[in-house]
Parts: C-alpha cells; sequence; structure tokens
C-alpha cells in the first residue's frame, strides 16, 4: 500500500504543458513510502530542459503537503532524443522543427484498422476546432507510411511539393492542412523498395528538409508495427505523445498493445486508445451491432495506463469520403461519424493543453 499512497498523490500533479498526469503518461518507475520518507523515481524526455527541475519541485511540494510525508526524494532520468538537430544545420540554432508547438504520432499495432483514416479526419477536426477559437490555426500532417502512403489519397492531396531553396521543399496543402508524403513524391505506379536506412533517412529529411514553417500542431501518420520508422520517428524528433488506434477483436487489440510498448520505451507519452470500426448503427432504430466484439479499446487503454479516447463507428460515409478525398468530418459535419471524431479531437487539444 506504500506504493500505492505515494502513487495516488502523484496523481495530482500534471506533466508541464499537459493537462495529463504523470502516472498516467507512465513516466514514474518507481515509487517507495518507508518510515515517512518518500522515494519517487521517474524518466523523462529532454526536449524541454526546465522540465526536470518543475517537476522536482512539484512532486517535493505535492508529497511535503501530506502529513504523513516527512521527507522527499525524488530522482529524474532525463532522456534525451538521440538526433535532435538536423544534419543540414536548418532551423533556428539547429534544432528539429524550431517552430512546431506539438508534435503528435497516430500508430497502431497492426494495419488495415484505420489509423490513416484517422489521421486525417483528426487532423481536419483539430484544425476547424482550433479555427473557430482562435480564428487562426496552423496544423500539418507528415505521412511516414514509406512503403504504403495513404494520405495523399484520404485528404485529397495532389501535385508534386515545390522547391523553395536549396535542399528545401515546401508541402502541399489540402483543407488548410499542410502534408508531406512519399505519396507526393513518387509515381502511383511506383513501388518504394528501400532497406531500413533508407526509410530511416527518409523520415528525417521530412522533418529537416521540409518548410513546415509554424505548426501550432504537426500529426504524424505511422506505418503499423514497431520497425525501422517508428524507432526512426522516436530518435529523430522529440514527440509530446502517441494517440493509439485500434479495433475491437483481440488479434488487433493484443498486437496494439505490443506496438505501444515500443512508445512507452523510448519514453514517449501514450496520450491514449481510439476503437475505430466499433460498431454497425441501424440508424431507423438506433440499434448497434458489434461485429468485431466489444471492450477492445477500453481494454487497451487499462492495460497501458492511458485514457480511452473514444469509439468510431463502422459507415459507408467514412469509406467513401476517404476514397473521394474528402474526410467526412469536411464533408458532412453533423454526421455522427464525424460527431466522434471530433470528440476525440477535443480530448486530445485538452490533453495537450
Amino acid at each position: 500500500m506504500s506504493e500505492q499512497f505515494i502513487t495516488d498523490l502523484l496523481k495530482q500533479i500534471n506533466y508541464p504543458g499537459f493537462s495529463r498526469d504523470i502516472v498516467s503518461f507512465g513516466l514514474i518507475q518507481e515509487s517507495r513510502f518507508e518510515n515517512g520518507q518518500a522515494f519517487v523515481k521517474l524518466e523523462v524526455s529532454g526536449s524541454e530542459p526546465t522540465f526536470p527541475k518543475t517537476l522536482k519541485d512539484e512532486i517535493e511540494k505535492t508529497l511535503l503537503e501530506n502529513d504523513k510525508v516527512e521527507g522527499v526524494n525524488v530522482q529524474i532520468i532525463v532522456k534525451k532524443p538521440t538526433a535532435n538537430t538536423n544534419a543540414q544545420g536548418g532551423g533556428k540554432e539547429g534544432a528539429v522543427l524550431p517552430e512546431v508547438k506539438k508534435i503528435v504520432a497516430i500508430a497502431s499495432g497492426k494495419g488495415g484498422v484505420g489509423k490513416s483514416t484517422m489521421a486525417v479526419n483528426l487532423a481536419c477536426a483539430i484544425e476547424r476546432i482550433l479555427t473557430e477559437n482562435s480564428s487562426s490555426a496552423k496544423i500539418g500532417l507528415m505521412d511516414c507510411d514509406v512503403y504504403g502512403p495513404s494520405v495523399p489519397l484520404l485528404i485529397g492531396a495532389s501535385g508534386q511539393p515545390k522547391a523553395i531553396g536549396e535542399n528545401q521543399i515546401e508541402p502541399v496543402e489540402s483543407y488548410g492542412i499542410k502534408v508531406m508524403s512519399m505519396g507526393l513524391l513518387v509515381d502511383e505506379e511506383t513501388p518504394v523498395v528501400w532497406r531500413g536506412p533508407m526509410v530511416m533517412k527518409t523520415i528525417q529529411q521530412f522533418a529537416s528538409n521540409v518548410e513546415w514553417g509554424e505548426l501550432d500542431l504537426l500529426l504524424i501518420d505511422l506505418p503499423p508495427g514497431t520497425g525501422d520508422a517508428q524507432l526512426s520517428l522516436a530518435q529523430t524528433m522529440p514527440l509530446d505523445g502517441v494517440v493509439i488506434v485500434t479495433t475491437p477483436q483481440k488479434a488487433a487489440v493484443d498486437v496494439a498493445r505490443r506496438g505501444a510498448r515500443m512508445f512507452e520505451k523510448v519514453n514517449v507519452p501514450i496520450l491514449g486508445v481510439i476503437e475505430n470500426m466499433s460498431f454497425l448503427l441501424n440508424e431507423e432504430n438506433n440499434e448497434k451491432s458489434y461485429l468485431f466484439g466489444t471492450g477492445g479499446g477500453p481494454n487497451t487503454a487499462q492495460a497501458l495506463a492511458t485514457s480511452f479516447l473514444g469509439e468510431i463507428p463502422i459507415h459507408e460515409e467514412i469509406r467513401l469520403g476517404g476514397d473521394h478525398g474528402i474526410p467526412i468530418v469536411v464533408s458532412n459535419p453533423d454526421h455522427f461519424a464525424s460527431e466522434a471524431i471530433t470528440s476525440i479531437a477535443e480530448e486530445i487539444i485538452t490533453i495537450l493543453g
């Protein structure tokens, strides 16, 4: 119970810049309480140098406010991205994406769960929400699925990016979203047959050789699994978090859980879990048919100690929107599927502060 006692107190502390607490972010490596002395060990990313001291001060203050705690020992391990400067020296002081406020990856354990569809619709929904609230929103979408880039089709982006300087290109814009994808750089019929190092190099170039400019949020659509693209991304860019997409059935849930563990190991916070293709709705009587079972998303979120962000139904209009390059949140924002996606977008905005 000593560990639980300290953990409950730590849940009162939010990670700087977020509305999520440090426990649900999975930052706590160890916590003990013995003879009135509390010991806390946590691991944070090194993207912001002031965070460790801020966290240490807040932990000490929160724990010492409890009458049972007589002393506090806080140990913070800082893990820094292995490549947080551009080889080309671009950007302010050579930093990766210095003008991007938040970077969030959209990931899945296996293919076919609708991850790219979610990434595209979330980007458009977040752009609309922020624009309505502040009259200005700058959102980017980076497609890191080098072998099977589908983002251009799903968001209706076409044309090759323009070269705007030496080793710099401009992203294509669609529905107010800045988009970069391998699908914009190669012919539709040309397969990308590359080994791992080439994939890693491409992702690094998407970060350092694309003129993203000022962005409130950059969403990154990852390929499924835990391969070169995921590792390269975690090592290249200081991610503010990752959203996991799964479907309800056990096969998808098990793989999603294993895939998400990789982000824990590289110290990327898991912001939450989305369950896609959750149910088929009979719109005449509002009855739901759970074709792939139930509970997959919430169970995954519980296992990862993170939030369950919501469930998205199966609906033909979502598929048609992807086929025609018009995301459903754009073509029909009042559709019940759009409302579900918008609700998740609002939750992500809240989590990111």
